[in-house]
């Protein structure tokens, strides 16, 4: 199936939805501390989406051999790449850093986008890792233009954390958005090169096209589980995760950020 082209109304409304997640980061972040339960994340930014008129994404969302997400936001702490669940029982230390990613339907399209925060003060590799992660998607947008191809997108990101020392998750990629939460184009944080499984996603970039580029960079290898909760994914050898994302738009000049104030 190609990728659905956004017209001009269609992108007006995504932008509002991506302005109603972009207002959810922000009063996340400013909630984000020591002592402070990954619940109450999860609440800010339910009351920030609803008080929007809009609704939570995530919420009872239920793919393949997934229970329904029973929650608004994925907080995922340390080693967790993505997918945490908020629980009152998850208490934000000194030296954490977190993982939020929240998404929303608004008039019938979705805003999707996640940022990785430090809590008080963190170690200097943990900033460094956070930099680079955020650093990786800005390298992706910046490829998404006219002339390329999801692949080049892939490999921006996939080129700029090695040369930072660190790995990609094959496994878990960003993805087209609209109507759906989750639909064409996948956009892997690689790219195998040629004669492979992924050559048939490799669609050249087209004006009207919207997807989500989610770099997720670990400080280990690339070696990863899925917790009893069946949502959690972790590192198996425990080293620090990063997870940063943004929803764009493909233009005939540069790639606009949709999930912006």
């Amino acid at each position: 199936m190609a990728p659905v082209l956004k017209t001009a109304d269609e992108l007006k409304i995504m932008r509002e939805a991506g302005r109603i997640v972009a207002q959810a980061h922000e009063e996340m972040r400013k909630a984000v501390k020591p002592g402070v339960t990954t619940k109450e994340l999860d609440i800010i930014a339910e009351t920030v989406i609803r008080d929007h008129g809009a609704t939570p994404a995530f919420l009872d969302y239920a793919p393949g051999h997934h229970p329904p997400y029973p929650a608004t936001i994925t907080a995922s702490i340390n080693d967790e790449l993505v997918h945490g669940i908020p629980s009152a029982d998850r208490v934000l230390k000194e030296g954490d850093v977190i993982g939020l990613d929240v998404a929303c339907f608004h008039q019938g399209y979705v805003g999707d986008a996640a940022f990785t925060h430090p809590v008080g003060e963190v170690s200097r590799s943990a900033k460094r890792l956070l930099e680079a992660c955020e650093q990786a998607l800005m390298e992706a947008i910046k490829a998404s233009v006219l002339g390329n191809k999801i692949s080049d997108v892939a490999k921006a990101t996939s080129k700029f954390a090695g040369r930072k020392g660190y790995s990609v998750a094959h496994e878990y990629t960003g993805h087209g958005v609209g109507k759906a939460m989750h639909e064409e184009p996948q956009v892997p944080n690689w790219w195998p090169g040629k004669n492979s499984r992924y050559q048939w996603m490799d669609y050249e970039l087209q004006v009207g096209m919207t997807y989500a580029i989610e770099p997720m960079l670990i400080a280990g290898r690339n070696d990863l589980y899925e917790l009893d909760d069946q949502w959690t994914v972790a590192t198996k050898d425990g080293s620090l995760t990063a997870h940063f994302e943004h929803t764009v738009a493909i233009t005939d000049g540069e790639p606009e950020i949709l999930t912006l104030l």
